[in-house]
């Protein structure tokens, strides 16, 4: 029989996971998301992607400002779920909430657990180099991604890929995943594996602070913070003219030959020399104007070789 499933998320990455889940045969009874924000010149209030595409499915949404009420409790047991499936919903679900569902909550991470447990999980695995990210599937406890473990997948993460595309590739191989968990608990095949205590990271939320390009590091860790940080917040850093410097921010990037004083332009094609080796900017974007092609740019604010980046 198919599961009766509360879904609980708030990007465009949990309405994959949404759609394969429908698609599946699965009666999703309720919707919860964030409420819908200001946004655009108009600040008109915007719902969420989960949102709208469970308004376009026709399934109700809920959109609690908290779960910790007894008012909350009481409508999410009203559901009568089987099951809860979390995708970047944005909100701590409590003890009782956890406990509702027949079979409790299963969330859908965007990382390898234990590495990289927290809010910013992709974009944490390219600013650090690591070779490979994934998606996990665990059955949720009130710990900060803590929960047994029941299905995973992995996928290479290279030089090349921006936190866009591995939120791109990521999200329909979770949707799979997820799919796929919820077919082992239907079935009552569903494995779960307690998480290694060895190899814990934590995926802190970026700040604004530390997207400035640092071209004093290696030419490869400056191109995975690029990356990482790619299209948001954005890399950043500044180009000396008249008056004012000029913020740009980078956000495509690939490792090249040169070497000079870090943050240093080495020809007409926007290489940029770092501590060790040099990386040629692809993409970028000037404040308040639309992302662009290098040789775009160069084309309305020439750099010549020597001019500097900081």
């Amino acid at each position: 029989m198919p599961l009766r499933l509360i879904f609980m998320g708030t990007p465009d990455f949990s309405v994959p996971t949404l759609l394969e889940l429908v698609a599946h045969g699965h009666e999703i009874v309720a919707v919860y998301t964030r409420a819908p924000k200001p946004a655009g010149r108009g600040m008109k209030l915007q719902p969420t992607p989960v949102e709208q595409e469970a308004r376009r499915l026709g399934i109700p949404v809920l959109t609690p400002a908290t779960l910790k009420t007894s008012e909350a409790l009481a409508e999410f047991r009203a559901h009568n779920a089987d099951a809860a499936v979390v995708v970047a919903y944005g909100m701590i679900l409590p003890q009782a909430i956890l406990d509702a569902p027949r079979y409790g909550c299963f969330n859908l991470h965007a990382s390898l657990l234990p590495r990289w447990r927290g809010a910013a999980p992709i974009n944490r695995a390219i600013m650090a180099g690591d070779a490979e990210s994934g998606v996990m599937v665990m059955k949720m406890d009130v710990g900060l991604d803590t929960g047994d473990v029941a299905m995973a997948e992995r996928l290479p993460i290279t030089d090349a890929m921006t936190a866009a595309d591995l939120h791109d590739a990521l999200a329909p191989l979770g949707a799979d995943l997820m799919v796929r968990a919820m077919g082992g608990l239907e079935r009552g095949g569903l494995q779960l594996t307690k998480q290694s205590e060895d190899g814990v990271t934590y995926a802190a939320k970026i700040e604004k602070a530390e997207a400035r390009i640092d071209w004093k590091r290696p030419a490869r860790e400056v191109l995975r913070h690029i990356h990482g940080l790619s299209p948001f917040p954005g890399a950043w850093c500044e180009i000396a003219g008249d008056g004012e410097p000029a913020r740009i921010k980078v956000l495509r990037c690939e490792p090249a030959k040169g070497s000079g004083t870090s943050g240093e332009v080495l020809d007409d094609n926007l290489t940029i020399a770092c501590a060790e080796g040099a990386i040629r900017i692809l993409e970028l974007q000037r404040e308040g104007k639309a992302r662009m092609k290098a040789a775009d740019f160069l084309r309305g604010t020439p750099l010549k070789a020597g001019a500097r980046l900081s």
